[in-house]
């Protein structure tokens, strides 16, 4: 099964107040995190939407087995990256069976967490793979082939979390003892800091 990771960091970053793409963590931004772990999984094939800040951001990258692709609809949300990249991917014959959705903001998100991922996908390849949040599920998460179009009509800023309650039955989900943490506010990244450091 041929999968391909998209690592969704086109967000204007409002809430934060700066590129949040480019927060660090030890010495790394969270995007060079998200790249990394990406491309330590069993999947070859790494893409990463850029949208705000995107020229500043990819300057500061130095790793280059990733692809980036730039979605100028960024501020219509994060649903329009999901749309870009999938357009991209079917736009250049790429021939997935599946796409793994990451985001930029979730630095709790390891390489290791992303194989399990893809391993249950590999034993389960008709199903959503999807990380729990409580009852509900959410990315990242793994989407066969066959959900493609439909993640192409997706609007706004929700992402994906829609379209995952609406086929609860068609998922499987990796079970956490927490939730991944999402970070958009200062107060967030600095309390997440304080935490790792402890």
């Amino acid at each position: 099964m041929k999968i391909a990771i998209l690592i969704l960091a086109a967000g204007t970053s409002s809430r934060m107040g700066s590129p949040k793409q480019l927060l660090t963590i030890n010495g790394k931004t969270f995007i060079e995190i998200a790249i990394e772990n990406a491309i330590k999984t069993t999947v070859k094939d790494v893409f990463c939407v850029l949208g705000a800040n995107a020229e500043k951001i990819k300057s500061e990258i130095s790793n280059q087995n990733v692809e980036f692709i730039f979605n100028k609809n960024y501020k219509k949300g994060l649903s329009s990256s999901i749309v870009f990249g999938i357009e991209y991917i079917k736009k250049q014959h790429l021939n997935f069976d599946a796409v793994l959705i990451l985001l930029v903001d979730q630095p709790e998100v390891d390489t290791e967490y992303l194989n399990d991922l893809i391993a249950t996908f590999q034993k389960n390849k008709t199903k959503i793979i999807a990380s729990s949040y409580s009852k509900k599920s959410g990315v990242p998460a793994i989407f066969p082939k066959k959900y493609f179009k439909s993640l192409q009509l997706l609007k706004g800023d929700k992402g994906a979390k829609e379209f995952l309650q609406k086929h609860t039955s068609e998922i499987i989900q990796l079970k956490r003892k927490q939730a991944f943490l999402d970070i958009d506010l200062p107060e967030e990244y600095e309390s997440y800091l304080k935490l790792i450091l402890k």
